[in-house]
């Protein structure tokens, strides 16, 4: 946890936008593979390593927001 105190929230919120909606047409990256993972035909493994690209920074900007609200 002490890594994710020093990570500044807007570095971490510039990221999360800027690769949670990457490419932002047709539609946002992340959108796509969280549609295809509900679907079942998140198979490839270069697939999963592109939404675990994509979703690192929104989930380490969720537990950044969840650590400061439980810090308060």
């Amino acid at each position: 946890m002490f890594l994710l105190d020093r990570l500044p929230l807007s570095v971490l919120l510039i990221a999360a936008l800027a690769l949670g909606l990457a490419p932002f047409v047709p539609e946002p990256h992340l959108w796509e593979k969280l549609k295809m993972l509900a679907a079942g035909t998140l198979v490839k493994p270069v697939d999963v390593f592109d939404l675990l690209l994509h979703a690192t920074p929104v989930l380490l900007l969720a537990a950044k927001l969840l650590r400061l609200a439980t810090k308060a």
